[in-house]
């Protein structure tokens, strides 16, 4: 009995590891098929993000390539983090699918609303950091230089400076989300996170300093931006917040 017992216990372990793995594996198919797809436009695509700096660039300068491999090593590896951030929408809902049988169904139903805020948000932060930040960022970076220095930026080094602000600025645009759990799950609550907003504005201006370049407008284009989100995520979190009140009441309601 002890060993039927085992068996069927470990069953349910094995088919919860196959699931992972053929899940794992279409998010793997769909990133490669993605990437075959976009690497034929591999260099339109490094053009394109590197035009907030070429933009800028004074007139005779150019971006160059300082190592042997750099022509073709710089636009793959944009196509391939390209063809990640694209395949996140179907490598979140095959996360989702995969841990939403476990779910009550209070908790699909806000689970939902915030994968779907949580993608689109991502990619507002991305977007913010190319059209708004970057123009800035470029602006300041190429009139400050000393005179006589010419502008002549690596194109690896220009593209890990932006993956990383791409990055910061997507996971920084997630704040609203995070508030939200925090109120959701009951560990903080809207009055509370208010409370603490002097800290957080600090906190901002600090996380700005450490995740850009040592100036003061990259700073605040990141800092301003994640206070603003935190009160988005306090303000929501107030209905949050109301509903689970009128739920466990209503609960009450019907125990009686």
């Amino acid at each position: 009995m002890t060993d039927t017992s085992s068996h069927q216990e470990e069953m349910p372990l094995i088919s919860h590891l196959i699931e992972l793995r053929n899940r794992l594996l279409k998010c793997v198919v769909l990133i490669l098929l993605i990437f075959l797809a976009l690497f034929y436009f591999a260099n339109d695509l490094y053009l394109y993000v590197s035009e907030p700096l070429r933009a800028m660039l004074p007139p005779g300068s150019s971006m160059i390539a300082t190592e042997v491999a750099s022509p073709f090593l710089a636009p793959f590896k944009l196509t391939l983090v390209m063809s990640i951030l694209v395949a996140v929408p179907f490598i979140l809902h095959q996360a989702w699918a995969f841990i939403a049988p476990g779910l009550y169904q209070h908790e699909k139903r806000l689970a939902v609303p915030l994968l779907a805020s949580s993608i689109f948000l991502f990619y507002a932060g991305m977007a913010f950091a190319y059209y708004v930040v970057f123009p800035l960022l470029f602006a300041f970076f190429t009139t400050t230089g000393p005179e006589g220095v010419a502008v002549m930026t690596d194109i690896n080094k220009y593209l890990d400076f932006v993956l990383k602000l791409f990055f910061a600025f997507g996971v920084v645009f997630e704040i609203p989300i995070a508030t939200l759990l925090l109120i959701w799950s009951g560990i903080a609550t809207p009055a509370s996170l208010a409370a603490k907003r002097p800290y957080i504005v600090v906190g901002c201006f600090v996380i700005g300093m450490l995740l850009t370049p040592p100036d003061v407008i990259s700073q605040t284009l990141l800092a301003v931006p994640m206070w603003m989100l935190y009160e988005v995520g306090i303000f929501f979190g107030r209905f949050v917040k109301a509903r689970q009140q009128d739920e466990a009441e209503e609960t009450e309601e019907v125990e009686s």
